[in-house]
Formats: C-alpha cells, structure tokens, sequence
C-alpha cells in the first residue's frame, strides 16, 4: 500500500487525547481520567479548544484531513466522549 498508514485503534485515540490533555493542563497523563467531565479536571473553553486543535493536528498525520465539527463540540464533556466521537468519525470515513 504505497505510503498508506493505518488508523489508529481505540486505544491509541484514548492514549493521544489522554495525553495531549494532560499536556495542555500541565498534569501527568495517568492523572486524566478518562471518565471524569473536562470541567472537572479543570478544562475551560480555551483548553478544549487547543484540545481539539491538538487532535485535528497530530490525526492529520495519519489519517489525513479530520476535523471536528464546532457544533459536535458542545456534545464532547469528557475524555471518554472525544475518543468514542473520534473513532466513530474514523469508523465512517
């Protein structure tokens, strides 16, 4: 398959947004969990917003243009809901 990549797995969806939020609230990864409403761990708008820039950015990479729809952001509270709304729109494409 000439340069293709392949999709990322659940897992690794949640490891990258586990990840890339506990960057941009300066907290160790394994202290997301990935239950909890962003609100909870202390993600404000502008976080979520460099989260979703964040993901948009480094799935670029792999799976080409993706992009996460302003009025699907507002159904996105936690971690869990980002990685079940991101391999759902993978899983379509």
């Amino acid at each position: 398959m000439d340069g293709a990549t392949s999709t990322p797995d659940r897992a690794a969806i949640e490891t990258m947004v586990t990840h890339e939020l506990a960057e941009i609230l300066e907290r160790r990864p394994e202290d997301i969990d990935p239950n909890a409403a962003f609100s909870d761990l202390g993600a404000d708008s502008l976080a979520l917003i460099e989260l979703v820039e964040a993901i948009e950015e480094r799935l670029a990479a792999t799976v080409g243009d993706f992009r996460i729809d302003d009025e699907d952001l507002e159904g996105l509270s936690s971690v869990r809901d980002a990685v079940d709304y991101v391999t759902a729109r993978l899983a379509g494409s």
